[in-house]
């Protein structure tokens, strides 16, 4: 299949109504703000939803979160030696390898991957010494840099977070030494953005980089067809369902590998106003695809 023949930049309007939309666990998992007071979704959890999404479109997927796992791997690990075997220890079969885990897994050929396991229990004894390199935990790493890119999502303007406390009233386990009675209840915190926040994030497909993991434009057409529906089927007490929604998507197409215009000014032609509507500074040649969202 022929790589991505054009370089494509995108950018996502989402709305955040009454929802936690990416919790920070260094601060008691209330919503993310920088220090200018903006929410912020980090890009990892971005990924994580575009990963999920395209797991339920029926494409194999290599980091699968726990809940969604479709296969009986219990760790990365077995899923990369089920594909890879032993030759993911071999240097010299990198170049296959990488083949194979592009060929075989869209977000290893989308976002790119590290592999870097120990090959515990099966080294070869060193000609040099007496020590057996499985001891040592001999391995090889395999990076593969993927062509897609997301940055980090921000409101448009300062958030305002609501937190309430929450009491857990579960007879979850016997009182000890009080048969029958009933445990004690658990005092906690639950956090969301307040009224509705818009957020902004954006993205770039690079065709140079999509040559070296066999990225194709069937590809990104499957990126574009999921990314009006990120937050679907993702519902949790944090994120009730149509709490948080897409609601414009932008793609723009460039006419060749290299890009008509930076991704830094293709990005900046999008200005989005405090309540959700945007204008687009017109770029001579490049008109975006505008996708609704809900």
């Amino acid at each position: 299949m022929t790589s991505l023949q054009h370089k494509i930049d995108f950018a996502l309007i989402i709305s955040v109504k009454n929802a936690n939309p990416n919790g920070d666990p260094l601060d008691g998992n209330r919503p993310r703000v920088t220090y200018e007071g903006l929410g912020e979704i980090s890009d990892v959890c971005l990924k994580r939803k575009l990963r999920d999404r395209l797991q339920e479109g029926g494409f194999d997927i290599f980091v699968q979160s726990d809940d969604r796992r479709n296969d009986d791997f219990p760790h990365l690990k077995a899923r990369a030696e089920a594909l890879l075997g032993q030759s993911l220890y071999d240097n010299k079969e990198k170049k296959k390898n990488t083949e194979k885990a592009c060929a075989k897994w869209f977000d290893v050929r989308a976002f790119g991957q590290l592999f870097a396991y120990e090959n515990k229990g099966k080294g070869k004894k060193n000609k040099d010494s007496d020590e057996d390199s499985s001891k040592s935990g001999d391995g090889v790493s395999i990076p593969i840099r993927g062509p897609l890119t997301i940055q980090s999502a921000f409101s448009v303007k300062p958030i305002s977070i609501a937190s309430n406390q929450i009491v857990k009233s579960v007879n979850n386990d016997e009182k000890e030494g009080k048969e029958g009675k009933k445990s004690s209840d658990t005092m906690g915190m639950k956090h969301r953005v307040e009224n509705e926040a818009f957020y902004v994030t954006y993205g770039s497909i690079n065709p140079q980089l999509a040559k070296r993991t066999g990225f194709s434009d069937d590809d990104a057409e499957a990126i574009k067809a999921i990314l009006p529906k990120l937050f679907e089927n993702d519902a949790s007490s944090a994120r009730p369902e149509g709490s948080m929604a897409v609601l414009w998507v932008f793609w723009w197409k460039h006419n060749c590998k290299s890009g008509q215009y930076s991704s830094a000014r293709v990005h900046r032609s999008l200005h989005v106003n405090p309540d959700g509507t945007y204008t687009l500074d017109k770029l001579d040649g490049l008109k975006p695809d505008e996708l609704e969202g809900f």
